[in-house]
């Protein structure tokens, strides 16, 4: 009789967990909908942080993970969802280790999600920042492969956004491929090659008159030249 009264008992308790998880669910459910149209951010986060105690789902962590991305949050993203590249990777957790780790000034581990992502759908934009890793690696030749792809498959209303001003601004991406391939070709031969990435940063900055970026490049490298070709003074 004994037993039989412990078992109820426990079921009893369980029912009740149960009831009052189902419950919480519930109630932070409607929490994100509600934060969500508020565009309360940071209350989406706690929402669904809250959600996947409740419930662990891989779906649920990647879209946390891209929130903590979009938010420049890159160490609580890579928090989130790790830094280990698995076959059954979703493209939203691959694209968020990609963007985290390149922030984080990690070129060698981005480069890997980066070219998982060209792989699975190619495209000039993703060849534009594996270009821009494998020149700071120093893959020239990869980096060379990568950005005549993405000159080779650019479309007219494809743009990139640059920041390093303090206006950010937008540019044509077969500008800022230009750009890339100027850089790329300069430190292949940072002597005979001078001249011809001079020309592609003119190029780039016919296409796009507002790049300023490449226009302080070109600046540097006339520069350069001109402290190259300058006639060395006689000493007494």
């Amino acid at each position: 009789m004994k037993k039989i009264i412990f078992l109820l008992a426990i079921v009893a308790t369980f029912n009740a967990t149960a009831q009052t998880k189902s419950e919480l669910f519930k109630h932070f459910e409607a929490y994100h909908k509600e934060m969500k149209g508020q565009g309360d951010v940071q209350g989406v986060i706690n929402a669904m942080t809250h959600l996947n105690v409740l419930q662990p789902n891989a779906q649920r962590l990647d879209t946390l993970a891209y929130i903590y991305v979009s938010e420049g949050r890159n160490l609580e993203a890579l928090n989130t969802i790790g830094i280990d590249k698995n076959a059954n990777d979703s493209d939203i957790n691959t694209e968020v280790k990609a963007i985290a780790l390149k922030a984080l000034n990690q070129p060698k581990r981005a480069v890997v999600f980066y070219e998982e992502l060209f792989k699975r759908n190619a495209n000039s934009y993703l060849a534009y920042e594996i270009a821009d890793l494998k020149t700071q690696l120093q893959d020239l030749g990869g980096a060379k492969a990568s950005v005549d792809y993405g000159l080779t498959n650019v479309k007219p209303d494809m743009k990139r956004a640059f920041y390093e001003s303090q206006q950010p601004y937008e540019v044509s991406l077969k500008g800022a491929l230009t750009y890339m391939k100027a850089l790329i070709v300069f430190n292949m031969n940072q002597t005979d090659n001078l001249d011809q990435a001079i020309g592609l940063l003119d190029e780039a900055i016919a296409l796009d008159a507002n790049f300023n970026l490449a226009q302080l490049s070109k600046d540097a490298l006339v520069a350069r030249k001109t402290e190259g070709t300058k006639t060395p003074e006689k000493k007494n």
